[in-house]
C-alpha cells in the first residue's frame, strides 16, 4: 500500500492573498486560512471558540490567478493539498521551519465557497471539466448543531 499525504481544510482567509512573482515568470499565492470551531461548554453553558491558523501556498498559475482575482480577506474556501515542512534561515542566520499546505499539481483543489461574484467557485488542478456549483448550504451544517459532544 502506498503512503498518502493529503490535507483538507475549510476556513476563512485572515488576509488578502499575497502574490509573489519570480524572475522565471512563475507565481505563487500565500494564504492564511483560519479554521475555527465553536461549542457550548457543558458546565457553564458558555459559547467557546478555537481557531487554528494554516498557511496555504498555491503553486499552480491558474489557481494563483483565481486567488488574485476573486479571493480577499474573509473569503470562505475549501483547500486540498499536501502537508509540507520547509527549512529556511532568518535574518540572524538561525534555522527556521514552516509547515504549510501546498496546493498545486495533481490532487490540488481550491473551492471558493462564497462563489466568485455570485458565481460558482470550484477549481480543480487535475480536472479539465467545468467547475461545479457548490451547494448553497455548503458548510452550514456546523451552524445548526447544538454541540453536546464531550470532546
Amino acid at each position: 500500500m502506498a503512503d498518502l499525504n493529503q490535507c483538507q481544510f475549510i476556513g476563512r482567509l485572515g488576509a488578502d492573498p499575497e502574490i509573489k512573482s519570480f524572475s522565471n515568470g512563475g507565481r505563487i499565492a500565500n494564504l492564511r486560512l483560519a479554521c475555527s470551531e465553536s461549542w457550548k461548554d457543558k458546565q457553564t453553558g458558555e459559547r467557546k471558540e478555537r481557531t487554528e491558523w494554516i498557511g496555504v501556498t498555491l503553486q499552480s498559475d491558474g489557481l494563483v490567478g483565481v486567488a488574485e482575482r476573486y479571493l480577499k480577506k474573509g473569503s470562505r474556501v475549501f483547500v486540498q493539498g499536501q502537508f509540507r515542512t520547509r527549512k529556511w534561515q532568518d535574518q540572524s542566520g538561525a534555522d527556521r521551519y514552516s509547515t504549510e499546505i501546498v496546493v498545486g499539481g495533481f490532487g490540488g483543489i481550491l473551492t471558493m465557497l462564497d462563489g466568485a461574484q455570485g458565481g460558482s467557485g470550484e477549481r480543480r488542478e487535475q480536472s479539465s471539466q467545468p467547475a461545479q456549483q457548490p451547494a448553497n448550504n455548503a458548510g452550514s451544517f456546523r451552524d445548526d448543531l447544538d454541540d453536546d459532544i464531550p470532546f
